[in-house]
């Protein structure tokens, strides 16, 4: 499903946490992977020697990297190597990435949430939203600056969560997770979850629904009860369709507010990737289950995959 990857950098340690994602995936999942080294207009001319060496030794290091992956992982030692190539462009991010994924046959996205000025440039709320606004291939969003955050290459296991809430759209992002699942050489196991949000109870009551407060805990259990046996039926169904396609596949019904179920449970989960599905043009403010993926995307530390659905 993914031939090329862009890695977009811009010299700083924030930007590099993705370089343990890029080899590793692009060692199990075979893809090509273009590093994008995106210099400001106010640097060009005075330090291009020093981007174009910075370039061509990170080329090398993850081209080195993704080959060690591939022979621990039991690949087959006369398996094509991965092919890393390293671009330069002179710019700023949120214009330059977009662009070059349109023109350079991109079909992955690998980018940081933070860089060497912080949240002035590669902060989710300015350059990845605009990113996931316009991109036309998936995004995967790694935290910076996460105190303590375990690198990718050393996770003990990777399990992938899919948030689910039984619309079409939100099932758009499972022949993604079907792709990401078939690492070669490593179980990558996936976990759907689904929510089940209990009706808010009303701080005060109308005189003509003066009866609703003494069954209200009661109506409360039921949906609840209705909601989860609902969802065990609809979970199931897609746990067998997965696992029809030999993915390590289980799912976890929650109870609860939905963003604050959704990142408790990556929070216990750490060696996890959340996929979603996004859709319509405003970015984070019209994702599948609307404002819940905002909420989960400002408040979880776990690396994010986002898919845009244009509809």
């Amino acid at each position: 499903m993914y031939r090329k990857m862009l890695v977009p950098l811009d010299g700083s340690g924030f930007a590099e946490v993705v370089l343990p994602y890029a080899k590793e995936l692009a060692a199990r999942l075979d893809i090509e992977v273009v590093l994008l080294h995106i210099v400001r207009p106010e640097e060009r001319g005075f330090f291009t020697p020093i981007h174009r060496a910075y370039i061509k030794e990170t080329v090398d290091t993850i081209r080195r990297q993704a080959r060690r992956v591939q022979t621990n992982s039991g690949i087959p030692p006369d398996t094509k190597p991965i092919q890393v190539y390293g671009e330069m462009v002179v710019g700023y991010p949120d214009e330059e990435i977009p662009r070059y994924a349109d023109t350079g046959a991109i079909d992955l996205i690998l980018i940081a949430t933070h860089g060497s000025t912080g949240a002035k440039h590669w902060a989710l709320g300015h350059v990845a939203e605009k990113i996931l606004r316009q991109s036309r291939v998936p995004v995967s969003l790694v935290r910076a600056g996460v105190p303590g955050a375990t690198p990718y290459d050393r996770w003990p296991q990777k399990t992938i969560l899919a948030p689910l809430d039984g619309s079409e759209l939100a099932e758009s992002v499972l022949p993604h997770i079907e792709a990401l699942a078939r690492q070669r050489g490593e179980a990558c196991n996936v976990t759907l979850i689904r929510v089940c949000e209990p009706p808010v109870i009303p701080s005060y009551y109308a005189s003509e629904f003066s009866g609703v407060p003494l069954n209200w805990g009661q109506s409360v259990q039921q949906e609840t009860d209705q909601c989860q046996e609902m969802s065990e039926e609809y979970l199931s169904g897609i746990e067998k369709r997965l696992k029809d396609k030999n993915i390590s596949v289980r799912s976890e019904i929650l109870t609860g507010r939905a963003s604050d179920e959704i990142i408790g449970y990556a929070t216990k989960n750490p060696f996890s990737l959340i996929a979603m599905t996004t859709h319509g043009r405003s970015g984070l403010r019209r994702l599948v289950y609307g404002s819940v993926a905002e909420s989960v995307l400002l408040g979880s530390s776990n690396p994010i995959f986002l898919v845009r659905i244009s509809k």
